[in-house]
């Protein structure tokens, strides 16, 4: 994780590396956070059903018209100012949030008063997961290795829900999220075959240095097999 300020190039802390190249970048929609993350719906939903059984309740008590009015204009200017004010958290995370998926890894920057960026290798990714939502939008969370963890406090609104422990990171309300999906399943292939390839050009190159067999074979072949000395000799 990396705090900074100035951006060399958008959503990203610094210039990439040589031989590292950028697949894919987007933010997520801010209806969707508003939605889903901050649950702007659901709230004026409960002040709606609110909103009814104080009326309700005031008519079958036979309070006056104008109690009744001012009762539920009241409960009212609370649901808009609440669902205002979770629409603009919602619109403010989604204009400071970038994600980011380059051939090696995957970038999160975030961060409405400070700019945080949480760098993911794809070594340090176990799984992908991706839920579609008919809108054409989804989340794609990321399962992290044994040993890999981020904070979900940190983290949220970019992480699974309800996931405190073992937090998962995610990529969450992106637009067209089968697009994005193949574009990290398959920058996570070709990295898995490019590191195959390379631990294969490796062993093929020990195998082949003379200098390395010598070395094996003034060791004994005991080392080859996997067995130890019995102790005391």
């Amino acid at each position: 994780m990396s705090e900074f300020e100035v951006e060399p190039v958008p959503g990203l802390p610094e210039k990439l590396p040589e031989g590292e190249s950028l697949r894919w970048q987007g933010a997520p929609r801010w209806g969707v956070l508003a939605v889903r993350a901050f649950h702007a719906r659901t709230v004026a939903i409960y002040f709606g059903i609110l909103i009814a059984l104080r009326l309700g309740y005031l008519i079958m008590a036979g309070a006056p018209t104008k109690v009744v009015l001012l009762s539920g204009l009241w409960l009212a200017i609370m649901c808009l100012l609440a669902v205002g004010i979770l629409t603009l958290l919602a619109w403010a995370f989604a204009r400071s949030t970038i994600y980011s998926i380059t051939d090696r890894r995957v970038v999160m920057r975030f961060g409405v008063a400070l700019s945080v960026a949480i760098n993911i290798p794809f070594k340090a990714i176990e799984s992908v997961g991706l839920r579609r939502y008919a809108d054409g939008t989804g989340d794609i969370p990321m399962e992290l290795g044994q040993g890999q963890t981020v904070n979900f406090l940190i983290m949220w609104p970019n992480v699974r829900p309800w996931r405190f422990f073992n937090a998962q990171p995610m990529l969450r309300g992106v637009p067209d999220v089968d697009k994005v999906a193949e574009v990290l399943t398959d920058a996570l292939r070709s990295a898995t075959a490019a590191d195959q390839a390379d631990a294969t050009e490796a062993a093929q190159a020990e195998m082949s240095d003379p200098r390395q067999r010598g070395s094996d074979g003034a060791k004994g072949g005991s080392t080859q097999l996997g067995t130890a000395p019995a102790p005391g000799r």
